[in-house]
C-alpha cells in the first residue's frame, strides 16, 4: 500500500543497490526522496491495452464505471518544413505510441468532477481534460455530467503528450459513458480544437502526421523496439524553439519519412540512420546537457537517439531490452529514466 513505500523506499537504499527499477510512480517519488545518487529505472515494457483486452471492461470500479489509459507517444524525426502564411509551421513527423500511459476512471455523475492524483495540476476549466468534456458536452447537446479520476504516469512538459492524450482519451471515455457512440472520425474535429496532436491520440500506434499536425496517414510499417526515455527536470517551450529556428516560408523538401509507409516491420538500425529532427541544433545549442545525454544513449548501444519534439525528452531506440536496461542504468538524480515499448496496435473504438 502506498502508505507504506516511505518505509519501503528507506529500507530499498539502505542495501545500498546499484541501480532500483520500479514499476509505479508513487513508488519513483518515495525513492527519490531517500536518494539522489542510486540510480532509479521506471519500467513500462508491457502493453496493458492489448495484453489485457478486457481492462476497460472492468467493473470493479463499479456499476457503470469504466477504466481507459491514455499512452504517451515520441516523435520519430521532426521536419520543419517551413512557416506558413499564417504564422503556424508546416512540419512532417511520425508519431509513434509508447507503453508509458496514464489511467483516466469515468463514472457517472450528477455535476462535473475531475480529480488528479499523482501529479499537481489544476483541474480547472484551462484543464484539457475539463476542455474536453465541456466541448463535447457542448457538441452532442448533453449536460456535462461526469466524475474522472485522472492518474498521470507520463513526465509533464517532457514533448510525450501526456496532455493532449488524456484530452482524446476523456472524448472516447465520455462518449461511451454518456451513450454517444460517437467514433474517432467523429470526434477529431474536437480533437483538433484542443492542439494539434490531440486527433493522433484518437488511434494510436504509428502514423505519419504533416500540415500543423493534423493532417494524419496511419501507416501499416510496424517499428518494434524497446525505448529509453530520459527526462530532464525542466520543460522547453516549444513556441520558443520554432522561433529560435527562425524558418522560412514554406518551401519544398524530399521526405525521408516516407520511404518507410509501406513496410511490413521497420528494422531499428535501418530507420536510425535517416531520421532527424529539425529543432534538434537549436534545442542542444542551449541545453548543452542534452547532446551529453544523447551522446551517452549511443555509447550505450543505442540504435539511434534523438530529442522528440522540442524534449525534454531525449530517447533511445534499443532492438534489445538487455541493453535497453544497461543503458538506462547509467543516468541518476536528478534525471528520470523510463523504459517502455512501441506499440504497433490501433486504437479500436
Amino acid at each position: 500500500k502506498q502508505e507504506r513505500l516511505p518505509q519501503l523506499a528507506k529500507e530499498l537504499v539502505a542495501l545500498n543497490p546499484e541501480v532500483i527499477f520500479v514499476y509505479t510512480t508513487p513508488a519513483t517519488k518515495a525513492l527519490q526522496k531517500e536518494t539522489r545518487t542510486i540510480p532509479t529505472v521506471f519500467v513500462n515494457v508491457s502493453d496493458p491495452i492489448s495484453e489485457n483486452p478486457s481492462y476497460p471492461e472492468s467493473n470493479s470500479l463499479g456499476r457503470d464505471a469504466f477504466a481507459m489509459l491514455a499512452p504517451a507517444k515520441i516523435n520519430l524525426g521532426l521536419r520543419v518544413i517551413g512557416r506558413r502564411p499564417d504564422g503556424y509551421h508546416e512540419i512532417e513527423t511520425l508519431l509513434q505510441e509508447i507503453t508509458l500511459a496514464d489511467r483516466l476512471e469515468f463514472y457517472p455523475a450528477y455535476d462535473w468532477n475531475l480529480e488528479i492524483r499523482g501529479a499537481d495540476l489544476d483541474p480547472g476549466p484551462d484543464n484539457l481534460v475539463t476542455r474536453a468534456a465541456f466541448l463535447l458536452s457542448q457538441a452532442a447537446g448533453v449536460p456535462n455530467h461526469a466524475r474522472i479520476v485522472l492518474h498521470k504516469e507520463i513526465p509533464l512538459a517532457a514533448g510525450l503528450g501526456g496532455g493532449s492524450s488524456d484530452a482524446a482519451v476523456t472524448l472516447l471515455g465520455l462518449s461511451r459513458l454518456w451513450k454517444l457512440n460517437w467514433d474517432a472520425e467523429r470526434l477529431c474535429p474536437l480533437a483538433a480544437r484542443l492542439g494539434s496532436d490531440c486527433p493522433y491520440f484518437l488511434y494510436g500506434g504509428l502514423v505519419h502526421a504533416a500540415g500543423r499536425g493534423e493532417a494524419l496517414t496511419p501507416l501499416s510499417g510496424r517499428l518494434e523496439a524497446e525505448v529509453v526515455l530520459v527526462i530532464s527536470p525542466f520543460g522547453i517551450s516549444t513556441a520558443w524553439a520554432y522561433e529560435a529556428g527562425r524558418f522560412p516560408l514554406t518551401v519544398e523538401r524530399k521526405s525521408v519519412i516516407f520511404q518507410f509507409r509501406s513496410e511490413d516491420q521497420i528494422e531499428p538500425a535501418k530507420f536510425c540512420t535517416v531520421f532527424r529532427n529539425d529543432l534538434e541544433n537549436i534545442v542542444l545549442s542551449v541545453y548543452d546537457e542534452l547532446g551529453q545525454i544523447k551522446r551517452k544513449l549511443i555509447s550505450f548501444g543505442a540504435e539511434g537517439s534523438l530529442l522528440s519534439g522540442s524534449g525534454s525528452v531525449v530517447y533511445g531506440i534499443f532492438k534489445e531490452r538487455t541493453r535497453a536496461l544497461h543503458a538506462a542504468q547509467q543516468f541518476g538524480s536528478p534525471l528520470c529514466v523510463r523504459i517502455c515499448r512501441t506499440v504497433s496496435r490501433q486504437r479500436r473504438t
